[in-house]
């Protein structure tokens, strides 16, 4: 699938965009930027499709990529020695993979696409590439990922959900 390119050649982000805008969940990415700050943030990530049934990460994987939710859903599980245990569903407009992005541990939970998905990707070299060149979206995402984090965890029934 190809991405539509920006006029400056970025990825087009058009509909993260407006999925974070009517996002109407608890657990919102609150991530407001001028147009022109979204192009440079656009620069920093790849979009990936992925269809349902697909596994976005495993319970236990150490990667530390961030991904925002443009389209579909993802189930998040909890494996244990008796089986899943689903913890939520995150749709558009929300993130996974926040819980790992800060802590630096392995994943907490596997993620599984419920239906076919587009999210955008930021792995932790290209977020400090960014932290360095563009410190004011770094920051941005940062919180708006940390406000993720925040909602999850005062939220009893997606508390586990951080992944």
């Amino acid at each position: 699938m190809n991405t539509p390119l920006s006029a400056s050649g970025a990825p087009e982000m058009q509909g993260l965009i407006d999925a974070i805008a009517h996002h109407q969940g608890n657990d919102g990415l609150h991530l407001a930027l001028s147009s022109s700050q979204w192009e440079t943030l656009a620069n920093y990530m790849q979009p990936v499709s992925m269809a349902a049934g697909q596994i976005l990460f495993k319970q236990g994987a150490v990667d530390r990529t961030l991904y925002f939710v443009e389209s579909g859903t993802l189930s998040v599980h909890y494996e244990d020695k008796q089986g899943r245990i689903r913890l939520a569903i995150v749709g558009a407009g929300s993130a996974v993979g926040e819980g790992g992005f800060f802590s630096h541990t392995p994943r907490s939970a596997t993620v599984q696409v419920g239906s076919a998905c587009r999210l955008w990707s930021l792995p932790p070299m290209r977020f400090s590439e960014l932290s360095n060149r563009k410190p004011e979206i770094a920051l941005q995402v940062a919180l708006a990922a940390g406000a993720v984090v925040a909602k999850r965890l005062v939220n009893s029934r997606y508390r586990a959900a951080v992944t």
